[in-house]
């Protein structure tokens, strides 16, 4: 079996590298597509080293621009590499614009297309990201859904054919790296952090970065903690600090910030996992911080991932500064934590789903993964 991955971004690296694991595990070829979309070192290249990724058979190094730029120079460029190729699957991640650019281009050329992260809905329209997952869903031929919620968001539209629920890829990672992370990352020494004493920070959606008057409010807000701030900062959100720096420099030098370069996956999960509490606008970071054990505080007003709502682990605070004050003094660690995310084979799920729609034969699921303690 012949696979395509498309990837373009941080958070894809991480869910596509448990499946490209397993495809060369189980004797199948993948070629690994980079759109680009990520380009800094510390956002990629160190990716690919950590997760172990084949290095990308084709990097159409689109770089940043506008929606509608950066996905048509996508498009335009899986389209010609698909037409080469001619995979016996596409493989898409998530909800950026390469999981779009992907999906659309497979569509076209009408080659068999699976998408890894189905079935998401934030319900926000003014999100680019729910316009990505709702078309790309709408495009798939598999949809691989990493919970019950996802499910039956796909079924409220319509869709319940070559839906499958597999668990969650990120998860797969989390029980692979967390031991090695505690082994070789020494972010914590270097920081002179201890366990349970600090806070963990990222800001990088548009909504957020984007308006000088909100991120200013959110530095404001984190300055007014007690303890420690480690801000791990974009390469968005630095820029809008340069500007914001100029007029507000006092707020970058609050005496509990500690502003830091983006990390690495190995350097972050070591974060993640010592934290006492995680402030975040990253969808994936929520997930991580669930399956990790730390209490999140969601700055945006909406997430996707509403069963860490449910469950009690994570709070949606927005941008309002008695909400994340509260909810980052607030300990929910006594409360149950579900298996949501699947059992850490999602990646094998998957692989033998497309096999058993590839050929005649479907290969056994493995159980060889570890999982985390739940209380």
């Amino acid at each position: 079996m012949r696979i395509l991955s498309i990837v373009g971004a941080r958070p894809q690296f991480i869910k596509a590298a448990p499946v490209s694991w397993a495809l060369a595990e189980m004797g199948h070829s993948e070629t690994i597509l980079h759109t680009g979309q990520h380009y800094d070192d510390r956002m990629s290249r160190v990716f690919f080293q950590e997760l172990e990724l084949p290095i990308p058979a084709f990097n159409l190094k689109v770089g940043s621009g506008s929606h509608g730029w950066q996905t048509a120079a996508m498009l335009s460029g899986i389209e010609e590499v698909l037409s080469k190729e001619k995979p016996d699957w596409v493989l898409v991640y998530g909800d950026t614009n390469s999981t779009l650019a992907g999906a659309l281009a497979a569509s076209k050329l009408r080659l068999p297309l699976a998408h890894v992260e189905a079935g998401l809905r934030s319900f926000n329209r003014e999100m680019p990201e729910e316009h990505n997952r709702v078309l790309t869903d709408h495009c798939s031929d598999l949809l691989f859904c990493p919970t019950h919620t996802a499910v039956r968001n796909l079924a409220q539209e319509g869709i319940t054919r070559g839906v499958e629920r597999v668990g969650d890829t990120m998860y797969d990672a989390v029980l692979r790296y967390i031991p090695l992370a505690r082994e070789r990352s020494g972010i914590m020494e270097k920081l002179n952090l201890e366990p349970q004493k600090y806070l963990l920070a990222t800001i990088h959606r548009p909504y957020n970065t984007d308006s000088p008057e909100i991120l200013k409010q959110l530095l404001m807000t984190l300055s007014r903690l007690d303890e420690t701030v480690v801000f791990p900062v974009h390469p968005r959100t630095r820029r809008m600090l340069i500007e914001l720096a100029r007029t507000h420099l006092s707020l970058l030098g609050a005496p509990n910030l500690c502003l830091i370069d983006p990390l690495g996956y190995l350097d972050m999960l070591a974060l993640e996992s010592n934290a006492r509490v995680i402030l975040t606008d990253s969808g994936g970071i929520q997930k991580e911080a669930y399956m990790v054990g730390v209490p999140c505080v969601t700055l945006r007003p909406e997430t996707e991932w509403v069963e860490t709502v449910e469950a009690g682990w994570n709070t949606i605070a927005g941008t309002d500064p008695k909400r994340i004050l509260a909810a980052a003094r607030n300990n929910p660690r006594h409360l149950p934590r579900r298996q949501i995310f699947g059992s850490g084979d999602a990646a094998y799920r998957i692989v033998a789903h497309l096999t058993a729609r590839a050929g005649p034969t479907c290969p056994v699921i493995s159980n060889r993964v570890p999982e985390l303690e739940f209380a």
